[in-house]
Formats: structure tokens, sequence, C-alpha cells
């Protein structure tokens, strides 16, 4: 029922903009400046993003930071205008990294004395080893230095010869974690708690004067926090006659809804709109999990003149690898009406690496277009395509095969549509990017392809052709959606929360991948981005909850069943659920180190919970009842107050006597009271409804702290977010007495910063998706607001250039770490209150 009324919602909304429809225009004005912009994303690996204010700033990359670079400009009567990321930079090694040599340098893990940083310190008492630096997990490393909260501390000395100050010369370098660099003693990078790869640096006027004939020293120093560790850089001289795309056009606009991106430039007298659509719509499989995107385009001229216009939009190999440099191969070829640029690497490992931050080398990258008049898609040399597009507006390509060994080999896969003559009439069109990975995930032992395949009955070029043929039609039903979250969102709570909803859907919905398993059951697995890279986490799940409970219930229920069926198979036999099923793309058991059992079997039983009770039946957990049971008697016996149990905000350190742990134990047996209910069990219902109450009666009286309630039972002067008495709210069961929430959310509001409230007494940093879920407790719009607002404004001005990264410092709105996770479908908790009651 709840999908009929979507697609009613979504089919009305089409009916009244189908007459007008202009995919250029956002349905919404958005005021938000999200800190990183989706510009392509289907799942955790096919994911490319702006991290920038304006488009041509800097080269699109993929959440981990990894470079996946997209280029777009426009040739207006000659005149070349860059309107998407940056052109690479043609560099001549002087002190390589370690893609072309792993390079020799002194090191200490020992802090070293002063001046260790300047050009005439004595070394020689440090270790000799070969770049990279870090942990084996990370790529080519050959001198391993790992563990948390220990330090790196490197030398490199080089040689320069015939040295002209006159050229441009780049440091490269890739960190993991805080790092600070210094070339020939003076400063030049200085990080906080960061991990990125292969950043560059142009050096500045006063910097190059710091280099001179014979040796110089690159000196560094990296602090690791947790996890992996990683150090390499080098210096590079750019070489000149490469052509580029100098020009930068001037963007006036850009706006992030649920779906799409949109922005609007000025190329001198003519006008862009250039739109990124993701089809990612929640009710429909085959579209939510097909791995391709729009990018639709419009130019107008802004003096009724006529202009001689084409159009250059361009990737290259690095979409289908990993590491820089996996060798790649690409190819051109045409099928069905549509042209396409192919490329992916030699090797083909297919689902064969697993970790967090990687993307995938194996699978087929694409760049599509549809054949028509002036349309036309190449591989070549990438500067000579440049060069050709330049001069003549055209590619000028006959290359159709490029096999790449370096990476500074890498070919331009190009695009170029030559719209002729723009005048007063505007001209548009648009093109398709997309990604093959062949196979997805392997679960349970077994290779799975993506849902859209229907197992390997359509073809990515089916797929293409499909998004062809139904362009007008997906693009409205995109806008719709795009107007149905943000409506929604504010009805719940107003303006601001509707931006931010808006922002974030994208993200929640490509860290996920769908597929079926070989039962056909459908599975909807997350990737826990960059915190473990744990596949399917029960810990993700729950809070990402929301968004999926309110518009498809049974994408809540494909997190769920794996769980569900791991513990019925066997082969996980704790009387409460698993964390995980593994590391993605492998998911064939857990594989995190400590188990959960209050906080994973809180989480299924009240999620079990909110679909029978948002569906009104007990159809999808009748089959697992005596799983459910278990683990409901397991949170009654120990859930009342717990041992010092791990639990999902690990991350600030475990207490034992946790209360909002005990609260989460209390909201799962008052759901197994309610499922029970629904089932005809009376008896069953009434004897858990007791003890969820008197558990409820009894946690007041030990948290009780006066006008809050305490963090830990046995701590005194504590306070918590106790965001899982939301249930209690929502499900109407009153179960804690005299006022509990509303003298938490007063409570609260004594304890705000200027970027949020935070998790707890402990820290000043938060989880943002927590504190949605808290503000969904407020009494009132005006209540609601003094939360959000907050929230909005870290979204808005934080420095922290990624994907909305959920764990963040209250004070200063830098993130802590988390990013690009799926958990920020708990934003969603408002509106799903305000749908249940």
């Amino acid at each position: 029922m709840k999908k009929l009324l979507i697609m009613m919602a979504l089919s009305v909304s089409m009916l009244i903009n189908a007459q007008t429809t202009n995919f250029f225009e956002p349905v919404k004005e958005i005021a938000l400046r999200v800190p990183s912009v989706p510009i392509v994303v289907t799942d955790p690996y096919f994911s490319i993003w702006s991290p920038y204010d304006k488009l041509m700033e800097g080269s699109t990359e993929h959440w981990t930071s990894a470079k996946k670079p997209l280029l777009g400009a426009l040739r207006v009567d000659g005149k070349v205008y860059r309107f998407l990321g940056k052109d690479k930079i043609n560099l001549v090694p002087i002190a390589p990294m370690t893609n072309v040599e792993h390079w020799e340098a002194a090191y200490t893990n020992s802090t070293p004395s002063n001046g260790w940083q300047k050009f005439q310190f004595d070394d020689s008492s440090w270790k000799k080893g070969k770049a990279a630096f870090g942990s084996h997990d990370m790529q080519r490393v050959h001198t391993e230095w790992k563990g948390n909260d220990t330090d790196i501390y490197i030398r490199r000395e080089f040689d320069i010869n015939n040295l002209d100050l006159a050229e441009e010369f780049y440091l490269i370098y890739s960190h993991d974690d805080v790092f600070e660099l210094y070339l020939n003693g003076e400063q030049l990078v200085s990080t906080d708690l960061v991990w990125r790869d292969n950043v560059y640096l142009k050096l500045t006027d006063a910097a190059k004067k710091k280099l001179r004939n014979g040796k110089n020293v690159i000196a560094a120093h990296c602090h690791n926090t947790t996890g992996g560790s990683y150090v390499d850089f080098g210096l590079f001289r750019e070489k000149k006659d490469a052509v580029k795309f100098s020009d930068e056009a001037i963007q006036k606009s850009v706006d992030v809804l649920a779906t799409s991106s949109y922005y609007t430039f000025t190329c001198g007298p003519v006008e862009l709109d250039l739109v990124f659509t993701a089809p990612q719509l929640i009710d429909d499989l085959d579209l939510l999990s097909t791995p391709i995107n729009y990018i639709s385009y419009r130019v107008r001229a802004l003096d009724q003149k006529g202009h001689d216009v084409q159009l250059y939009m361009e990737t290259t190999p690095e979409l289908s690898i990993n590491e820089n440099n996996q060798p790649t191969i690409a190819r051109t070829l045409s099928k069905n009406g549509i042209s396409y640029v192919e490329a992916g690497t030699i090797d083909q490992p297919i689902c064969d690496r697993k970790g967090d931050l990687i993307c995938a080398d194996w699978g087929y990258a694409y760049l599509a277009s549809i054949n028509g008049v002036g349309k036309s898609i190449g591989l070549g040399d990438y500067y000579k395509m440049k060069e050709s597009f330049v001069k003549n507006g055209s590619l000028n390509s006959t290359i159709t095969k490029w096999t790449t060994r370096k990476e500074e080999d890498n070919p331009a896969m190009a695009y170029v549509h030559n719209l002729g003559t723009v005048s007063k009439d505007s001209k548009e069109g648009f093109m398709m990017i997309g990604y093959d990975d062949i196979y997805s995930i392997e679960y349970m032992y077994e290779k799975r392809m993506g849902y859209w395949k229907h197992d390997g009955k359509v073809t990515i070029f089916d797929a293409f052709e499909n998004l062809r043929d139904n362009y007008q039609s997906v693009m409205e039903r995109c806008r719709a959606l795009d107007t149905m979250i943000y409506d929604d969102a504010e009805r719940a709570g107003g303006k601001k929360y509707a931006e931010i909803c808006s922002a974030a859907y994208r993200q929640v919905m490509s860290a996920h991948k769908l597929f079926t398993d070989k039962e056909g059951n459908l599975m909807w697995f997350s990737k826990e981005n960059n915190s473990n890279g744990c596949v399917n986490t029960v810990d993700l799940t729950y809070p990402s909850a929301p968004l999926f409970l309110i518009y498809n219930p049974d994408l809540q229920k494909a997190m769920m069943t794996s769980i569900f069926e791991y513990s019925a198979s066997g082969r996980w036999n704790k009387p409460f659920p698993a964390h995980d099923l593994g590391t993605y793309p492998i998911a064939n058991g857990q594989v995190y180190g400590g188990d959960m059992p209050i906080e994973e079997g809180g989480n299924m039983v009240i999620l079990a919970a909110a679909i029978s009770k948002i569906e009104r039946n007990v159809d999808y957990v009748k089959k697992y009842w005596d799983i459910l049971t278990t683990w409901t008697n397991y949170l009654v016996e120990y859930g009342q107050d717990p041992e010092n149990q791990l639990c999902t905000d690990d991350f600030a350190g475990h207490w034992a006597h946790n209360a909002n742990l005990s609260i989460k134990a209390i909201m799962g047996v008052a759901g197994y009271s309610e499922m029970a209910r629904l089932l005809g069990l009376d008896d069953v219902a009434n004897k858990y409804a007791a003890i969820a109450k008197n558990m409820a009666v009894k946690w007041e009286e030990m948290a009780n702290e006066g006008d809050h309630y305490r963090l830990a039972f046995d701590r005194k002067n504590t306070w918590s977010q106790k965001y899982n008495m939301v249930w209690d709210k929502m499900w109407n069961l009153n179960l804690f007495p005299n006022n509990v929430i509303e003298k938490e959310i007063k409570y609260y509001q004594t304890k705000q910063n200027l970027y949020g409230l935070p998790l707890d007494s402990r820290k000043e940093y938060t989880k943002s998706d927590w504190i949605m879920w808290t503000a969904a407790m407020a009494p009132d719009q005006n209540t609601f607001e003094k939360f959000i607002d907050p929230l909005y404004k870290y979204i808005n001005e934080t420095e922290s250039r990624v994907p909305i990264s959920d764990w963040h410092h209250t004070d200063s709105g830098k993130w802590v770490g988390f990013k690009a996770r799926s958990v920020i479908g708990g934003y969603w908790m408002q509106v799903l209150m305000n749908k249940v009651r």
C-alpha cells in the first residue's frame, strides 16, 4: 500500500508538470551549500563528488578522495570555457612518487630534536627505508609503519640541475592521517585529521625560492590516530607545451535536490545549464540499482545574437581503477544507436579486493553518446584531444583501442556535441555515464550480480538503451521524487530541514548495493564507508531506517533478511544478532572483532516492530518469530542495566550501565509486545508489555539526575542524548514516567553549541543522525528548529569538504571522521514521526 501511495503521489506530480516540464530548473531553490556535491553516484564504488563551491575549482573525486576526473568545457565562437573539473597537469618528475619508484629516505618513529625539518639537519642516526611508508593494507607500502597514536618523521634528499624559477613546480603528497611537510625547512603543508590521496600543491613564488641547484630536502611528519597509516610525496615540474582549458566559466548557481544537482554558468555571451541526475527512485528497484546517470545540458544566448557552440565532456580510465598504476584497456564501440567509450583494468580481479578506503578495480566504465547530428565520442591522447577541440571544436580521433600501463599515459575518453548556432532559442541534449561491475558482491561464497541485471538477462547496453528511450519519463519521475522528498520534509520540519533531506538523499542511496540471493530474496547491503568498510552492518541499518520505513519498507527488510537468515542457518548461533556480514564486497560472515549484543539485538527487534506497525501486519516477521523471541529474551535478561558492552557509539568509549543502551533494550521488548499483539498472541503481548513498562519505571529511577538523566546509571553529573526513546513517542506507548522526554529535551537546549548538540557529556563532538532522532522528540516546531538550525549551519559552513560527515565537532564545525555514510537516512526521523503520528 505504501509503495502504491508513493506511485500515486509521483503520478499526480508528473501529470501536473508534464505540460511544462523544464528539466533545467530545479523544482525548488536551495540555499544550502553542501560540503561536497554528488555528481555521478550509484553505489559505494561508482561515486563521484565535487568538494568545491564552484564546479570548476578542482577535479572531481571518489568519496575516498581518490581521483575520478570528469572534465567539461564549452567552446563559444572559438573560445573555450571550462565549467567542470580541472585539466590534468602535464608533469615531469624531479623526485617521483612510488607509482614510479620506491624512493629511499631517512626516517624515525621517535620525536626528533629541534630543526629536524631543516636542510642542514644531520639524520645519519635515522633508519633508512623505501617508500611508501605505512600499514600494509595500503597501496605500494614498502616500509611498514603502523599502530594507533604513532608517528613517523621522514627526510628525503634529491637533486635539481639547471633550476629555472620561471617554471612551475608542484608538490604531490598522500597521507593518512595528520600531516605536515617542509621544503628545505619551510613549512608548506599542515593538516587536521584527514587522509588524502595525491594532493597537488603548486609552489608559490616564495616557496620556489627555497629550491636550489644541487641537494634539496623534503621533510614530512605524519601522525596516525587510528586504523591505516600512509605517507608518499614527490616534487614535479610542469611541462609547458600541453594544451589546457585555462579559461573558467562563471558559475551563477548550484542547487542540490534528491536526485539531481543543478548548475548554471555564464560562458562569455551564452548561458549553460547543467544537470547531473541519478535516477535512484526508491520505489523502482530497476532504476534504483541501474548504474547509469544522466548528464543534461542546455545552452542559450544572453545577447540574442547567434553564437557557434560546442560542448566537451571527458573522463579517463581512472574511473575503473583502485591504484594509480593499474594497467587498463579502453576501446570504442557502438550498439543500437549508442556510441561508447569503455575502460577497465586488464586484470579484472572481480570482487577480489575488500576494505574501506578502496575503489573497484573490476568491471568497466562507460561514456555513452546517443548517435545524432553533431555528436561524437572518442578515445585518444589526453592533450591532443583538447588541442583538437580548442582548434576545431571536434575530437578528430580515429583510435579505437588504448592500453595504459603508466598513470601519465592515461587517454581521454571524450564526448563532443556540436550545437551549431545558438541564439535566442536554446539548444539542449544529454549524455550518459555508467559502470558495469559484472558481479557486485560475494554473498555466502557466491558472487552475485546487481539487481538490475536480473541474473544476466539484462546487459549494460540494454540498460543504456532503456534510459535513452525513456529519458523524458525518467527525468519527470526524478523531478517528482525531488518534489516529494522536499515537500514531505518541509511539512514535517520546515525549509531548512527540507534542504538537508534533499542534500542527503543520494548519499544514503549510493552507500548501498541492491541484489538478490540465490533464493530470490531481495538484498540491500550498505557499505560502512570510512568507518571500517563492513558490509550490511546492523548498527548502520538502524539509524538509516527512517528513510526506508517511509518510502519503501521492502528495502528495510532487504537489509535485515540476511541477518535473520545468518542466525536461522546456524552459521551464527549466539542469542543476539551479528554485527555485520563481512568486509565489503565480501559478505560471507561477521568480521568485526567484538559483538554488540544489546545494541544489535535491540536494533533488529525494534526495526522488525517498526516494519510490522507501518505495514499493519506481521507477514515479514512470522518466519523469524523464534529468533526474535530469543533476541528479546536476551534484552529482558541483560538490558535493564547493561554490562560493559560495545554499542554503536563505541568510538566515544564504552561504559557499563549505559542508560541509552538500556532504553534500546526496553524499546526492543516493547516492540516485541507490539508484534505479538499483531500476531494475535495477546497473552505474550501483555506479558512483554508489562516487562517493558517495569523496566522503564526502574530506568527512570536509576538514571534520574534531577533536571535530566545520566549517561550511565552509576555516573553522576553526566548526560547523553537519549535518542532511542524516540520510539516511545512515535508508538505512543508512554512507557517512561514523569515526563522523561520533556525533561530531557528541555535540558539538551542548555547544552547546545554553535554547530549542534554534543552526543554526551564526555566530548564536544556529535553524531548528526542522532541529533535528528533527538529533535524528532521535540514538542513543537519551534523547539525542533532549535536542534535543526545548528545542524544546517554545520553542513552549510563546515570547512571539511567531504560528503556529509555524521561525526563532527560542535564547536568548530569540522568533521572528526566518517563520510559518505548511509546513517544519515536517520535525518528522515521527523518525517517518519509526522507520517506515523
